[in-house]
């Protein structure tokens, strides 16, 4: 894991708070440890949510995001496909406009 890191701010229910640092006491980590697992456990989980992925898909063909953010996402294999698709769909185009 890299050590690079990125201060974050963010608002939540107070409830919430107290729920992880309550977890955080009982497992003697700190808030932010709890919060950056779940995060991760979270971001895990809906990269391998078919729906999810499409539309992380639709955002890199429409130029949302870059390759880097879609690797960052769905992983690299999953990435390079993405990419080679998109690129086919580009040719696609073009052959259908040259077509016309």
């Amino acid at each position: 894991m890299s050590s690079d890191k990125k201060r974050v701010q963010f608002r939540a229910p107070h409830r919430l708070i107290d729920r992880t640092d309550a977890l955080a006491a009982v497992l003697g980590e700190d808030r932010t440890d709890i919060l950056v697992t779940a995060l991760r456990e979270y971001l895990q989980e809906a990269t391998h949510d078919d729906a999810l992925i499409q539309e992380i898909a639709a955002a890199y063909y429409d130029e949302q995001i870059s390759f880097e953010e879609l690797k960052a996402l769905v992983g690299a294999e999953e990435a390079a496909n993405l990419r080679v698709l998109k690129q086919q769909l580009d040719e696609d185009f073009i052959d259908e406009i040259a077509d016309a």
